[in-house]
């Protein structure tokens, strides 16, 4: 009987905080800048230049903590990790080894077999290094220095999800959880999210565990469950040939699905960890942590309960809306505008969710204002423009963030109620379409829908459809 096993996983989950400024200088965090722009003698490690603790980073770090069950380390302080790398500017990084900020958390994830807690054994707040360009052409590797000392947390699970499935739900879950915090964008395409993945496999039943390798170059969900599936099927192969796995870091290739060694995985020791000499501890006083916790937002999951309280609408909606920061924000201050959730979640569920997928957007870059939707709803509602019109409108408010009644006015696109009008414009669309009338008259019923569609399209759809139908009816009788 062939042998079964179990495959044991942790994640180092590197986070970019969203601060204006980086964690030890003034330099601008923002994504994007030309090469080298956003630095100073602080964060590219210039000798005798001093760091200062940007305390920002450290009431997010705490947010994020309190969010996912941590407890808080009310005295912490920073630790110099020493290692040698063209990226590094000063040939350490400045980290958290004895004393991270937060530690002895967990999340609740939902499995196939019912709810589960991954454990978090620690987050702790460091400095991102720079980041090297490898230039093929010139057969030359540039270094830029601009994220080089942007905020991270890094959260360290316990080694307790056993497949993909369990891994991209704890990602997606602490992905939201960081989002609704504020704490980050999370976007895994520019690297403000970053999982490297600690993977061994065991024989199923055994307590023992394998010998462990990290995957790095993993940017985005489906790359990670593409990358645990590939390193699971080489482990198993490699113990049933009787080999031995190397603990080492691989990097992933997802075009070819396949790891690469890149180094044999050092230990702590190799680090060379020391108390940093430049910073003091950092002290969170009761007050101080009271406050952050305060502050701390409604999260998801009491978001959802709410969501099914308070507001009539399918609970398939409320599970979408409140999957995105973005989405809810506008479902809630929409709905506070013009008093109509189910109206307001129809439009977020149809047609926003329909246009982000023609723009190939994600919910977090909709910028059109609460305000302007919820006039496009109050317009449909009172007859002032009918659904169709209201559609078209609506697509140049995803884009355009447009005023609709200011847009209705000026394009002449207001519903014609006029009785009188739209009464001669039937007559001569009966006039002109005898063959229908005729047929409807014999009881075939498709010949009043393409009566109404002449009239609308005579009205350049801004006819009220119920009024049309009224009226066919009433002539054509």
């Amino acid at each position: 009987m062939a042998k079964q096993y179990e495959t044991v996983i942790g994640l180092e989950v590197h986070v970019e905080l969203a601060t204006k400024t980086k964690i030890f200088c003034g330099c601008s965090t923002a994504f994007g800048g030309a090469p080298n722009t956003h630095t100073c003698p602080v964060c590219t490690g210039m000798p005798g230049a001093l760091p200062v603790l940007n305390k920002k980073v450290v009431e997010l770090a705490v947010a994020v903590g309190l969010a996912t069950n941590c407890r808080i380390h009310q005295y912490c302080k920073f630790d110099r990790k020493n290692y040698f790398y063209p990226d590094n500017p000063q040939n350490y990084q400045i980290s958290q080894l004895y004393l991270p900020v937060c530690y002895e958390g967990g999340i609740e994830i939902e499995t196939p077999s019912g709810k589960k807690t991954i454990g978090i054994h620690e987050i702790h707040m460091e400095e991102d290094a720079g980041k090297l360009i490898h230039d093929e052409w010139e057969d030359c590797s540039l270094v830029d220095y601009n994220r080089s000392g942007v905020p991270l947390i890094e959260i360290v699970s316990e080694p307790d999800m056993r497949s993909a499935e369990e891994v991209i739900a704890y990602l997606d879950k602490l992905r939201l959880i960081i989002q609704y915090l504020g704490a980050s964008d999370c976007k895994l395409q520019e690297g403000s999210m970053r999982a490297d993945v600690n993977l061994s496999v065991r024989e199923a039943g055994s307590q023992i565990l394998g010998t462990r390798t990290e995957m790095k170059n993993l940017n985005s969900f489906k790359a990670i469950a593409r990358a645990i599936e590939g390193e699971r099927a080489r482990q198993i192969e490699l113990l049933e040939e009787g080999k031995e796995v190397i603990q080492e870091t691989r990097r992933w290739d997802d075009n070819k699905e396949y790891s690469y060694p890149m180094r044999s995985k050092e230990d702590a020791h190799d680090y060379r960890y020391f108390p940093d000499p430049d910073l003091v501890p950092v002290e969170i006083s009761d007050v101080w942590l009271e406050e952050i916790r305060s502050r701390q937002p409604e999260l998801r999951t009491e978001k959802l309960e709410r969501y099914k309280k308070e507001f009539d609408i399918p609970d398939y909606d409320a599970e979408i809306l409140t999957g995105s920061k973005r989405l809810a924000d506008l479902f809630e201050e929409t709905t506070a505008l013009c008093h109509k959730p189910k109206k307001v979640s129809n439009w977020l569920m149809g047609e926003t969710l329909r246009l982000l997928k023609e723009e190939a957007m994600e919910p977090e870059e909709l910028h059109f204002s609460p305000e302007h939707l919820a006039k496009l709803i109050l317009m449909t509602e009172e007859g002032v423009i009918n659904q169709t019109v209201a559609k078209e409108v609506f697509e140049k408010i995803f884009l355009e963030d447009i005023n609709p009644e200011t847009y209705v006015e000026e394009n002449g696109l207001k519903t014609v109620n006029d009785e009188g009008e739209l009464r001669k414009i039937i007559e001569r669309v009966i006039g002109d379409n005898p063959q229908s009338v005729s047929d409807y008259k014999r009881g075939k019923a498709k010949a009043l829908g393409f009566l109404v569609g002449q009239t609308m399209k005579a009205m350049k759809g801004k006819a009220d459809p119920g009024m049309v139908n009224r009226l066919l009816k009433e002539l054509l009788s």
